[in-house]
């Protein structure tokens, strides 16, 4: 036997918009009910867990779980940003890899409030607060802006002044994903909007961005079981896909030095995750057909091809408009319709992506599927910072 780690079962429920979903505590007990159901086992197997949120008190993981079960297995609640999904997963994957379990759960959940993302504490420093001169100084124009607008639009507008891409490429993109997102039943917005209904919208910050080339924030929760190639054989469970390489990076120092907004949104940290992950399983960018990216705003998925390699840098534009991120082209970006269309609960976000490869790898992702794939990458990012980048196979 291979000590492969096997994704034996996925669950996901529709994301939803603030005030109109259940509590944290339904939504993560339903996406590891269908996670269970998709395995095929019960929850009694399942031997440690890994539970991801971002806003929520101390130990929510167990509140959300106990809705299933009470078996006495250690969970542990994990944060890390709007890459907190891919986080847990990583977590899990590492406790099977290493012989630590056999069979692990990896949920994620968010119950969100609407507005721009903040911090719920006002009385101690936030999260990269000796870099926010940064921000501060190549954004002075920005005025008030929410930081997340503030952050990824400057960075996108750094792309535009450095390569002279237009802001009609950020609208195509975002086009693009509600497209994608019209056959994905899951997804929270599913109307397919045109580059120029996504330009015709409300200027959020003139010549840089629109309002929907920003992900809205949602609720909702997925989860993932893994498990050893060992233990799926042994309970007859499904050994389809597994992941083949995996890589959690943060910020080096070239995040913040020389000052950069493209670096400061985690190009690098993107980078370098993706060159170990390819490095690990032996493929380059080239053989990836299918990608699952964080696509928080339209600005940092055009940024995150570059940051993968899957087009050189300053060739990003030309990717988006040679039709090479879409169907029919050389790499599906977000067949889900991403964050852009799906929305994006931070603590479920990259369980969600998890889900999506996973059918899309099995073949059975239905209208979006992507025709004859045997790897499929993941990319997701959290600002503070910490990016996973996985790569899934057909086994």
């Amino acid at each position: 036997m291979s000590d492969k780690v096997i994704v034996a079962g996925v669950g996901m429920i529709p994301f939803t918009k603030p005030g109109a979903s259940p509590s944290y505590t339904q939504m993560g007990a339903e996406a590891l009910r269908l996670a269970l159901k998709d395995a095929g086992i019960g929850y009694e197997k399942v031997q440690m867990a890994f539970a991801g949120y971002v806003y929520g008190d101390s130990t929510c993981g167990q509140t959300a779980i106990y809705e299933v079960g009470r078996s006495g297995i250690p969970i542990i609640n994990v944060n890390n940003n709007c890459s907190t999904g891919s986080t847990a997963l990583y977590l899990a994957r590492a406790a099977v890899e290493s012989g630590q379990a056999d069979c692990v759960l990896a949920l994620g959940f968010e119950q969100m409030r609407p507005g721009a993302l903040k911090s719920n504490w006002d009385d101690r420093p936030v999260t990269r607060a000796r870099f926010l001169p940064i921000v501060e100084t190549l954004t002075a124009d920005a005025g008030d802006l929410p930081g997340p607008l503030r952050t990824f639009g400057g960075a996108g507008r750094e792309h535009m002044l450095k390569y002279g891409t237009q802001l009609s490429t950020f609208a195509a993109i975002r086009a693009k994903a509600s497209r994608h997102a019209a056959n994905n039943p899951l997804a929270l917005f599913r109307k397919v909007v045109t580059t120029e209904d996504v330009l015709n919208d409300q200027v959020m910050w003139p010549g840089v961005m629109t309002r929907l080339m920003a992900c809205p924030p949602t609720c909702g929760a997925a989860a993932a079981i893994v498990c050893s190639e060992r233990f799926a054989r042994r309970h007859g469970l499904s050994t389809d896909v597994a992941i083949l390489a995996q890589a959690l990076t943060t910020d080096p120092l070239e995040s913040f030095d020389p000052p950069s907004m493209i670096s400061y949104v985690g190009f690098q940290m993107a980078q370098a995750a993706a060159r170990q992950v390819y490095e690990k399983a032996g493929v380059g960018p080239q053989d990836v057909r299918a990608v699952e990216l964080h696509d928080c705003f339209a600005h940092n998925e055009l940024l995150t091809y570059e940051a993968l390699g899957l087009c050189p840098l300053g060739g990003a534009e030309k990717f988006v408009l040679d039709g090479d991120n879409t169907y029919g082209g050389r790499v599906v970006t977000n067949p889900s319709g991403g964050l852009l269309s799906k929305g994006h609960p931070l603590g479920a976000t990259g369980l969600a992506q998890c889900y999506e490869l996973t059918h899309q790898l099995r073949g059975s992702a239905g209208a979006r599927q992507v025709e004859g794939l045997d790897i499929a990458l993941q990319h997701n990012l959290g600002l503070g910072g910490a990016c996973v980048v996985t790569l899934f196979g057909r086994n």
